[in-house]
């Protein structure tokens, strides 16, 4: 079944040849929600800007292959670009005549830090396992210093605006220290996963450092097999599970020989001053709402399209706001605590790929299958009654276009799946799913969403902040009951990836929950295998390796089912 046990701790063109950024609202977009297709994730994904203090000149070069990706020192090589939709100042490091120029962060990305409130940490992560033996701490700090260069919102930090008069702003810190952002420990022997899921629970429990750049990388010594690792911990404001892939993908080699890339010198640019800060906001503001008004002006040239987008929405709307009704009390939802646990498994890819021959429909459609399988354990192992339970799981909807690659943001938008935790039999499962998803896809629930993100680029930032807020500390008191639980699919690469030398031979992923969301589901492929993370609330969902083994488990047995069914 190629299961691995998990362990757990408590701690273009559109319609008639209208070009599609005529529309004032999202365009219809398939939703891609989880792909595990090899090609997904490429190696040196992201795109090299090259910035002027012209708005034009910007220039972006395009994915390598995996036979060319070993730089070329006369080639600008691949960096994880500091670039906002629509605000042409955004190419971080540069300036302008009148100083330096200002990267806003996105409507999506601002909310991750208005949500976070000291309870519910908005940080995504990953612990990768290496083959051994481990590097020093000094190779592994050198290995990330060379490629800083590549990554510059490494070396950024959040900065507010006075009062709250524009959006937070992505500025160089002063004062980076490398060393900070690397940790070095060691699990205790006998090095085993459940050690491993300690450790993950506790580092998973505390939030980064709002005054520093927003991430920290731990090497892990003594894991059993003569294995280590990195755990990788990064603000969601600064990525979604698409861009992090990435980042591993430029962190990391596609070879046993690591690449040849130099340290580049490095200065900080001055934070800007506060009118410049306020001004900087207010013209990026003054830019997306003059693209929008040329946007409706473009669509209402085509009226017939335009009505048939807006009744799209309505639907979209109605249907969503249905989807938004609360749901029986569940031992999975509820209010949380600071404290986070953590449990992992593993099935084969290939299992899913033989799945997926027999039945049809998507991977995507498999892995929920299997996720609902773990639910369905995890609350008969609570005494459960699955015929009225019902489990309501928020799924992320990458729109992230192929131009958007390289930039460090987040573009999401969501659907809302039930999950037939009440049909027992796998197959009979996989077909509901199957049902609910095309469903949902011609719901235009996604468009729903990305509209909302849209409007609150558009929104004035002293009232999106404090209402967030404000609805953050209602829903600690009085926990929201209309969404269960999380569900996050990414596809990573098909191939190995090393550091160092060394063989990375897992991707373990990890989804922060919040406030009403005791449980979320990360799931990840990499070369070859699905790996499936499972956070819980450490206070209220102790049992989260309940739910990571029965979720693998799921995907061995559904293979064994066709296996049956074609041979018969």
């Amino acid at each position: 079944m190629g299961l691995t046990r998990s362990r757990t701790w408590t701690a273009g063109r559109g319609p008639r040849g209208r070009p599609r950024s005529s529309r004032p609202w999202p365009r219809r977009i398939p939703a891609r929600s989880c792909s595990s297709s090899a090609s997904a994730i490429s190696p040196r994904i992201w795109t090299t800007r090259r910035c002027s203090t012209a708005p034009s000149a910007c220039v972006t070069s395009g994915p390598t292959s995996r036979s060319s990706a070993v730089p070329d020192p006369a080639v600008a090589q691949p960096r994880f670009v500091p670039h906002r939709r629509g605000d042409h100042r955004a190419c971080a490091g540069q300036s302008g005549h009148h100083g330096p120029v200002i990267d806003r962060l996105g409507a999506l990305d601002a909310e991750f830090l208005h949500v976070e409130d000291g309870v519910g940490h908005m940080h995504i992560a990953g612990a990768c396992t290496f083959d051994g033996p481990p590097p020093t701490f000094d190779e592994v700090e050198q290995m990330v210093r060379s490629k800083m260069h590549l990554i510059p919102r490494y070396r950024q930090r959040v900065r507010s605006v006075p009062f709250e008069l524009g959006r937070p702003i992505w500025a160089d810190d002063p004062h980076f220290d490398l060393r900070y952002h690397l940790r070095h420990t060691a699990l205790p022997a006998p090095g085993d996963d459940a050690a491993l899921c300690r450790l993950m629970g506790r580092v998973m429990s505390q939030p980064l450092d709002r005054d520093r750049p927003l991430w920290e990388t731990w090497l892990v010594e003594g894991l059993e097999g003569g294995r280590w690792a990195l755990v990788f911990k990064v603000h969601h404001c600064m990525v979604d599970g698409i861009s992090g892939v990435g980042l591993l993908t430029v962190l990391l080699d596609i070879g046993p020989e690591p690449d040849p890339v130099e340290e580049q010198p490095w200065s900080p640019t001055a934070e800007p001053g506060v009118a410049r800060k306020v001004l900087g906001t207010w013209s990026g503001l003054a830019a997306d709402l003059s693209t929008q008004a040329h946007r409706v002006g473009s669509a209402l040239a085509h009226p017939v399209d335009a009505g048939r987008d807006v009744v799209g929405l309505v639907a979209g709307t109605a249907r969503l706001g249905r989807a938004l009704t609360a749901t029986p009390p569940s031992p999975i939802d509820g209010s949380i605590g600071p404290h986070r646990t953590w449990a992992f498994s593993s099935a084969s890819f290939d299992d899913v790929r033989a799945v997926r021959a027999e039945c049809g429909g998507t991977v995507n459609d498999i892995v929920l299958t299997a996720v609902t399988a773990g639910y369905a354990a995890l609350l008969r192992h609570r005494s459960e009654d699955l015929d009225r339970a019902v489990v309501r799981t928020l799924v992320p909807v990458s729109t992230r276009p192929a131009s958007g690659a390289g930039v460090p943001d987040n573009r999401v938008s969501l659907m809302l799946l039930e999950l037939p935790v009440g049909v027992a039999d796998h197959l009979d499962r996989l077909r509901v799913i199957q049902g609910r998803m095309t469903e949902l896809k011609a719901s235009h629930m996604v468009e729903v969403g990305e509209l909302a993100t849209t409007l609150g680029d558009l929104a004035p930032p002293m009232v999106i902040g404090p209402a967030s807020r404000w609805l953050v500390g209602l829903l600690r008191r009085v926990p929201q009951r209309s969404v269960n639980t999380v569900t996050t699919n990414v596809p990573g690469p098909q191939f190995p990836l090393y550091c160092l030398g060394r063989e990375m031979l897992s991707y373990l992923p990890y989804v922060p929950i919040t406030h009403g969301l005791r449980v979320g589901t990360a799931i990840l492929s990499y070369n070859g295998r699905l790996f499936f993370g499972v956070t819980g609330d450490a206070a209220t969902t102790p049992d989260v390796d309940v739910l990571a083994d029965a979720t693998a488990a799921a995907v061995g047995e559904m293979r064994d089912q066709v296996g049956a069914t074609s041979t018969r």
